[in-house]
């Protein structure tokens, strides 16, 4: 957009490298990246725009761009949408506290002419709660990183044996080395997870046994199974014997889709889930992030795991998608 805009000045000179434009008089406009803060240092500043600024380092503002207008009495414009009660918060509250030299504002997208009412409200009705309240009402959340909520709550389910009256789908998350493989099984019919195995460091032809001997305990449910990188031959091998696979290709886009369906669930006590400690914590720590794009991407805090997350995913997702043999 600077570069467009900036091209349109007679004599503007663009270091498109740099994300430079220079205009006649010597005034310049500059675009920079907050991913490390050191580079954002450098010479004084009349005016900065952090955007989705949130996301961003408290260290950036602090020790970097927060000096940068000192020498000129330079001004800044903070937008973001809130990330729990975090630096941009506090300096939020410095505008609402009539703290000298700040002034504060909050607007909810229902404020932006562009976007349709009916949109907003049937983001109201497919998002969480708290990722609603948060993305289209702005509102400062505690613990925003986080995605599920009433997750004890809904911990309540208890490991069932095959009813033939009741409907079931089966989700594979893979792993063999860091990772783990995930097989989770929901009860479609009664809105209940019902079993699941976690494992590591085994075969990727022991994994299939062990998916397709928990299918025989189950007969007749369907299984999502993800199929990026690892998991394509092994949903190859899974068709092969004659096993209900629907693939499921992860993507940040599909992925947040599924994980949004599964909170929505717990939310609204859909569905009940296994009190299993290692599900319950990763539940618990999952997270959303904002990538520079402006899109979330949901994963687990760094230096853990998400298998379980994202096996319970799929198998919801099937539950919501149809993918039922009934």
């Amino acid at each position: 957009m600077v570069r467009r805009l900036a091209a349109q000045v007679p004599g503007t000179e663009i270091r498109q490298v740099e994300r430079i434009a220079t205009l006649p008089g010597g005034g310049t406009v500059q675009v920079r990246s907050a991913d490390n803060p050191d580079s954002l240092r450098g010479e004084g500043l009349d005016f900065l725009v952090m955007d989705e600024c949130a996301f961003i380092k408290e260290a950036a503002w602090s020790e970097a761009l927060r000096p940068s207008l000192s020498d000129r009495e330079g001004r800044a414009l903070f937008i973001s949408t809130p990330k729990g009660r975090n630096w941009f918060w506090r300096e939020y509250q410095k505008g609402l506290a009539s703290e000298p030299g700040y002034s504060s504002w909050r607007f909810e997208t229902s404020d932006n002419p562009y976007i349709p009412p009916d949109e907003i409200e049937a983001a109201r009705y497919s998002l969480p709660d708290r990722i609603f309240r948060q993305e289209y009402l702005a509102e400062f959340i505690d613990d925003a990183g986080g995605v599920f909520l009433g997750v004890m709550a809904a911990a309540t389910a208890e490991r069932a044996e095959y009813d033939p009256e009741h409907s079931y789908v089966m989700g594979a998350d893979w792993g063999k080395h860091n990772d783990f493989t995930v097989i989770s099984v929901i009860d479609a019919t009664a809105g209940a997870m019902v079993e699941m195995e976690r494992f590591n460091q085994i075969d990727y032809t022991l994994q299939v046994g062990r998916l397709q001997a928990l299918h025989a305990r189950y007969p007749g449910a369907s299984i999502i199974a993800e199929r990026n990188a690892m998991g394509d031959p092994l949903v190859e091998q899974l068709l092969s014997l004659g096993l209900p696979v629907s693939p499921f290709t992860t993507t940040n886009a599909s992925k947040k889709s599924a994980v949004e369906a599964l909170a929505l669930a717990i939310e609204r006590g859909d569905l009940r889930v296994l009190p299993d400690p290692i599900l319950v914590g990763e539940l618990q720590a999952f997270e959303a992030k904002r990538l520079p794009s402006g899109m979330l991407r949901y994963e687990a805090p760094d230096g853990m795991h998400d298998d379980t997350v994202i096996s319970l995913a799929l198998a919801w997702y099937g539950v919501g998608t149809g993918w039922l043999i009934l």
